[in-house]
């Protein structure tokens, strides 16, 4: 079920998007409730949802068990997958009741070749997350 385009106009990867941008946006997210101690993403594993913390606070960690980020609302974490990788590059797990919002990949690669400032963020984030 589509997303309320008002829920992601304050976040950070979608607040220059013009109206009909975000409209486009929000209606390929859907809203999913994450229990603390749940696994978002594994790391290694494959990456198919991109997603965006509403509210709460998730943990990402490595095979190693090291905390290296902790995310809250308005953080995205899944693009590596989807654009450069093909697999998830740390394991990101909810660590309080929380709110994300995920969107099929390909879903995404599509809206970030058709949003130009979309695609400068997403390319951003990527430059400085992957070595």
């Amino acid at each position: 079920m589509a997303v309320d385009p008002s829920r992601i106009q304050h976040v950070p990867l979608f607040a220059t998007l013009t109206d009909a941008q975000r409209d486009s946006v929000a209606a390929t997210l859907e809203e999913r409730h994450v229990e603390p101690g749940r696994h978002l993403t594994t790391e290694h594993g494959s990456g198919y949802f991109f997603f965006v913390i509403e509210s709460g606070e998730a943990d990402v960690s490595h095979d190693d068990g090291v905390v290296v980020a902790t995310l809250g609302p308005g953080d995205f974490f899944g693009e590596a997958a989807i654009f450069r990788t093909h697999r998830r590059t740390a394991t990101v797990t909810a660590t309080t009741d929380t709110v994300v919002f995920a969107m099929f990949g390909a879903d995404f690669a599509l809206l970030v070749e058709e949003i130009p400032g979309l695609k400068a963020e997403i390319d951003a984030a990527l430059d400085a997350r992957l070595p």
